[in-house]
C-alpha cells in the first residue's frame, strides 16, 4: 500500500466546520488533487466513492471501503426494517452483520421527532463509525478514501438549512389542504 505523505499533508481540515462556514476544499478539488498522486486503480476506486454503498456486496479493492459500505448498507437496512415495522408493513430479516449498535441507531433515528434532528443524529453517528474504521496510517490509500468519504458527509450536511424546510413543509401541507 503506498503512502502519500505529500497528498495528505495538503488536505484541509473537516474538523469543526459550522454551518455557515465555507467548505475548506469542494469534493471535486478534492478527487482532482488526488488524482495527481494516486495509481490508476486507487483513482477507480476514488471516483466511485459515494455515501450510497452498492446494493450487493462488492469488493472495491480496499478493505477500509469493503467495511464502511458494508455498515452503511447496514444502517440503511435496519432504518427500512424498522420503518416498515413502524408503519405495520411487511418487513425483513436484517443481515447477521448488522451489529446491535447499527440497530439501536436506527431505532434511535426512526424515533426522533424532527427529521432533521434524525440526520443530525444520523450524521454525528456515521462520523463516530467513520473513526472507528478508518486506518490508524493517515498516510495509506484508504485513509485518502476516509477522508473523501468524511468530506462527502460534511458536504451533505451543510446542504440542510431549517427555514428552507420549514417552508417547504408548509408548502406541501398547504398543497395537500387545498390552501395554496
Amino acid at each position: 500500500m503506498a503512502a502519500y505523505y505529500f497528498l495528505v499533508s495538503q488536505l484541509p481540515s473537516l474538523g469543526n466546520i459550522g454551518e455557515k462556514s465555507a467548505m475548506p476544499i469542494t469534493e471535486s478539488s478534492f478527487k482532482e488533487l488526488c488524482s495527481r498522486y494516486m495509481t490508476e486503480s486507487e483513482k477507480k476506486v476514488l471516483s466511485g466513492l459515494s455515501l450510497v454503498p452498492p446494493r450487493e456486496e462488492a469488493d472495491t479493492g480496499s478493505a477500509f471501503l469493503n467495511t464502511w459500505y458494508q455498515k452503511e448498507r447496514d444502517l440503511r437496512l435496519a432504518l427500512a426494517q424498522i420503518r416498515a415495522q413502524k408503519m405495520k408493513k411487511e418487513s425483513f430479516t436484517l443481515p447477521g452483520s448488522c451489529t446491535a449498535d447499527i440497530q439501536q441507531a436506527a431505532r434511535t433515528a426512526v424515533g426522533m421527532d424532527s427529521p432533521l434532528s434524525a440526520e443530525e443524529y444520523l450524521y454525528e453517528y456515521r462520523l463516530k463509525l467513520l473513526d472507528e474504521i478508518t486506518p490508524i496510517d493517515n498516510f495509506s490509500t484508504d485513509a485518502v478514501y476516509a477522508y473523501g468519504i468524511r468530506l462527502m458527509l460534511v458536504s451533505r450536511m451543510k446542504q440542510f438549512d431549517g427555514e428552507k424546510g420549514i417552508t417547504s413543509y408548509h408548502q406541501i401541507y398547504n398543497s395537500i389542504l387545498g390552501q395554496d
